[in-house]
């Protein structure tokens, strides 16, 4: 049996699988990444560290996410909610995904909402908000990070 061309994504199989559940009818292609304009640009409306504000190109993106199975690996994603917007490019997925932390064995669970256009029957643009908090506890053992006063 071959390969799958994806395969060094499998660890994002759950976050693929409910996107996709999301945008059935919308777009065309059978895996997440083949669902992405190759111009596509995703902007992630968190502030987290290593991973940028904004990516440009599903190049970029697969790039960015090759790496995402060393540190976390999902096991499932539900509480799907779709939203249709008024503009009919426009698609609001509720998503929760959970997994675990590789090298803490910590459970991870996050969610997430992500405002998707959609293009030619592509994923065109991309802007995405996630529980930070949730991911930065889980990456660092709980450890929830010290806030500073602004004065």
């Amino acid at each position: 049996m071959a390969k799958s061309k994806y395969a060094i994504f499998d660890a994002l199989n759950p976050f693929f699988e409910i996107v996709q559940e999301g945008l059935t009818g919308l777009v065309d292609g059978k895996h997440f990444f083949d669902t992405i304009a190759d111009e596509a640009s995703f902007d992630f409306r968190y502030n987290f560290p290593g991973w940028p504000i904004t990516i440009r190109g599903r190049a970029d993106l697969m790039d960015q996410f090759s790496g995402y199975g060393n540190t976390i690996k999902l096991h499932s994603a539900d509480g799907l909610v779709v939203h249709r917007s008024q503009d009919s490019r426009v698609v609001v997925l509720e998503y929760e995904v959970h997994g675990k932390i590789l090298s803490t064995g910590e459970s991870y669970d996050n969610r997430f909402i992500s405002v998707i256009t959609i293009e030619n029957r592509k994923i065109a643009y991309w802007r995405d908000y996630m529980d930070s908090l949730a991911a930065w506890t889980a990456l660092n053992g709980n450890v929830v990070p010290a806030t500073t006063s602004r004065a």
